[in-house]
């Protein structure tokens, strides 16, 4: 849900309790009307609408696929999306590297006290209508509050399972000399998003974050028969993160072409103007796919047909089984090591 788009009113009183208290936690009246009314009257399913300490549900015929993560970023709303919605892309995103489709999630909430309840239950709402879209159900949960000063406002840990409907092993252990190297859409918009609201930072044009799913791309390639070796999100350290664990996972040489690489000017600029290499910025809604070379050109037409992946771009082929290494071929036509990120250069951007 973008942020603009809320109208909606809070269930509880805010009158009453414009914020969120310590005893929204306690494990009294407060906490179970908090749960009521916010988080069960957004996220209401059978499953959940049961009240009990786990939840009970059916799960489709093949292996399953589960993953967990936290969500920290900071400031929770940005443009193209909050931390309510990328916590559900997110979680939903890695089911899908595996091949995926995603049926159920978790979400734990650790809030900090004087949250504005309207600030909650805007990221509960988005991440219900993200839920929704992505065609998965939010089963169980947790709430925990923190003394102010402990908590940053709001972070979430969100658990997916998943069903593997496929035979494919869907791994870096897979890669072969020859793969090509596909990105579903242009690269280090998440961060900069993130990076230009939290400085106050203003560019020429509006710069949204990708957070998206991309479950439906991957389960049309898979039902497609393409020979899909490796996927993997480009989330912390961007491209140049996945690429080099890669390399290291099933030892090989990476070849990537700059110019191949899909990345907005205005991206690139403002990259530029800090000192960031677009390469190791992080995207919400964005995979690196290693295939099979014959099958390059028809996963980049399959890709073409989802608008989350519509800029798909071949940028390169693994070259040799050999000491790890990934390799950047540049505009001018050098060659330099591509390396992972150093430190951390934006913080706080998932």
């Amino acid at each position: 849900m973008n942020i603009l788009d809320f109208s909606a009113t809070c269930p509880v009183p805010i009158a009453k309790y414009p914020q969120v208290m310590m005893a929204h936690g306690g494990g009294g009246t407060l906490m179970h009307q908090l749960l009521r009314d916010v988080f069960g009257k957004a996220f209401s399913n059978p499953i959940l609408d049961a009240a009990h300490d786990s939840a009970q549900f059916a799960v489709p015929p093949g292996k399953l696929a589960m993953t967990t993560d936290s969500y920290v970023v900071r400031p929770i709303f940005f443009p193209g999306g909050d931390i309510g919605s990328m916590a559900v892309h997110g979680t939903v995103n890695d089911l899908a590297m595996s091949g995926a489709r995603p049926l159920y999630l978790s979400c734990g909430f650790i809030i900090e006290e004087g949250l504005p309840m309207e600030t909650l239950w805007r990221v509960v709402c988005s991440m219900r209508d993200a839920a929704r879209r992505c065609g998965v159900k939010i089963v169980t949960g947790d709430t925990k509050v923190v003394d102010k000063g402990k908590g940053d406002g709001l972070f979430i840990n969100t658990t997916g399972i998943g069903v593997m409907e496929h035979s494919l092993a869907i791994g870096p252990q897979n890669v072969q000399p020859g793969d090509a190297v596909i990105v579903s859409g242009d690269l280090g918009r998440h961060g900069m998003a993130i990076m230009a609201v939290r400085d106050g930072l203003e560019f020429e044009s509006a710069i949204e974050s990708d957070s998206a799913p991309v479950v439906e791309p991957v389960l049309a390639l898979i039902k497609s028969g393409i020979a899909i070796r490796c996927l993997r999100d480009l989330t912390r350290g961007g491209l140049a993160s996945a690429l080099n664990e890669i390399a290291e996972a099933a030892g090989v040489k990476i070849a990537v072409e700059q110019n191949s690489i899909p990345v907005r000017p205005d991206v690139n600029a403002a990259c530029e103007m800090l000192g960031l290499d677009a390469l190791h910025v992080a995207n919400e809604g964005r995979l690196v796919a290693f295939v099979a070379k014959e099958d390059a050109a028809k996963t980049l037409k399959i890709l073409a047909g989802f608008s989350v992946s519509a800029n798909a771009a071949s940028i390169g082929s693994v070259v040799e089984k050999s000491e790890p290494l990934v390799v950047l071929r540049s505009a001018i036509g050098a060659n330099r090591i591509l390396d992972m990120p150093s430190g951390e250069q934006l913080p706080r951007i998932c």
